[in-house]
């Protein structure tokens, strides 16, 4: 029987908090006008601009003004037409129902012509609120004037309570890296949204972060097409530098020419299959072989339908640097081969990494890099090349970074950035009169 997990409640966050705030500041405002307006409305507008991200909340608050603003002149307009087609047509309720219907269309065109086709939708709910419920009110026209004040009101409070912060520093010259996999990533390979929110929040506010892992550069973008990183990534453990955004390879560790021959020529003579990773035109291009092998062939399978990566069944063409080889077996075998890697100087000529496979039960990988190729090269080149004061590193591994992160702690990793990059701005003291 499956062990069911644990069931744990997702914690009340930021914007549910500035939302209740918002719906009282909302209830505040109505009191000072005495009634005077409908808070319904002014609180439904608060609400719907409070976004996760400021530059979201800013558009959605024009939206809402500019559709607010729309319905209501054309709702007045609707009001003064009505009196004037009842006097004019005996079946004026009919008459008037067919305007109505008519200056819909009014409405939607004149969003389109504005180019805010997205606050089409504010347009109708304003415009049929003033014309269909008030139409007949005493002052109709006090209704048209406050329901545009409460909606006006509601946007103030939403765009206000979202924007309040406490005034912070802003620690531009510190470079966060964080690792993906058990640092970033929770144990489903997903960010949070709490991690997913922020971090973007704290990006878009010029912080300097980037990942660093073993992946490729192709199983970096799902796991982070959400998130608008501005620097390039270390991929391939330190092996190559990729600017996500353009697409492009920033910097990279080759395998010399005469080392993939050699490398080739040993692994051929001992009938071994291996992946050969080689970067072309900002393109990663995988040599491998025509082979029996289901291991070898299942990977294959699995992962030549993503558009980044790009499988050739032939010989690594002569003059073309390798990023790293990569071979998968069954352990005993991939333990061999270490051991005869080991015996003919290549783990002290390259890197050579050994580890088992959790997607593969009973097979290990060895992947094979430029000696150069190293998470703390990369770091070291990045840094430089941001004129970085200090570095800050996450990772799982103990004593190897400056945070480490344990298991089901993915979230503090941006906890803590938020801490060092943004700290709360603390009043200076005055110097005392001697």
């Amino acid at each position: 029987m499956k062990k069911r997990e644990n069931f744990h409640l997702p914690p009340i966050g930021l914007r549910i908090i500035k939302s209740a705030a918002a719906v009282f500041l909302c209830y505040c405002v109505d009191l000072m006008r005495s009634g005077t307006g409908i808070v319904f409305y002014s609180q439904l507008a608060a609400l719907w601009c409070m976004q996760d991200y400021v530059s979201d909340t800013k558009q959605n608050a024009r939206q809402r003004l500019i559709g607010t603003a729309v319905g209501a002149a054309l709702g007045l307009l609707t009001l003064i037409l009505l009196p004037i087609l009842s006097l004019l047509f005996e079946n004026g309720i009919f008459i008037q129902q067919i305007v109505v219907s008519l200056m819909i269309i009014g409405v939607l065109y004149t969003t389109v012509l504005l180019r805010r086709k997205q606050a089409s939708y504010f347009s109708c709910v304003v415009y049929l609120s003033i014309v269909v419920n008030h139409a007949k009110d005493a002052d109709p026209y006090l209704f048209v004037w406050n329901r545009v004040l409460d909606t006006l009101i509601g946007i103030a409070v939403g765009v206000a309570v979202n924007l309040l912060r406490l005034p912070r520093e802003r620690n531009k010259d510190i470079l966060f890296i964080s690792g993906l996999d058990d640092t970033l990533l929770t144990k489903e390979h997903v960010l949070s949204g709490f991690t997913r929110v922020e971090l973007n929040r704290l990006l878009d506010d010029g912080a300097l972060f980037t990942v660093s892992t073993m992946r490729t550069p192709a199983s970096i973008m799902e796991p982070l097409q959400d998130i608008r990183l501005r620097l390039p990534v270390i991929a391939m453990d330190g092996a190559v530098l990729y600017d996500i955004s353009e697409k492009r390879y920033v910097y990279s560790y080759m395998i010399s020419d005469k080392c993939t021959e050699e490398m080739i020529s040993f692994l051929r003579s001992r009938g071994m299959h291996w992946f050969a990773n080689v970067i072309v035109d900002d393109m990663l291009v995988i040599y491998c072989q025509d082979t029996d092998d289901e291991i070898y062939n299942r990977l294959i399978a699995a992962y030549r339908l993503s558009p980044y990566r790009n499988y050739v069944k032939q010989d690594v063409p002569a003059g073309q640097g390798v990023v790293y080889f990569m071979l998968i077996d069954q352990k005993e075998r991939i333990e061999k081969i270490y051991q005869a890697l080991d015996a003919h100087g290549f783990t002290q000529k390259l890197k050579v990494l050994k580890y088992d496979s959790t997607d593969y039960p009973g097979c290990a990988y060895i992947k094979i890099y430029n000696h150069n190729a190293t998470k703390e090269n990369m770091i070291d080149y990045l840094k430089e090349r941001l004129q970085a004061e200090r570095v800050i590193t996450f990772g799982s591994i103990a004593g190897k970074y400056t945070y480490t992160i344990t298991p089901g702690g993915e979230e503090q990793v941006v906890k803590i950035m938020k801490k060092l990059y943004e700290p709360v701005k603390r009043p200076k003291k005055q110097a005392s009169d001697s």
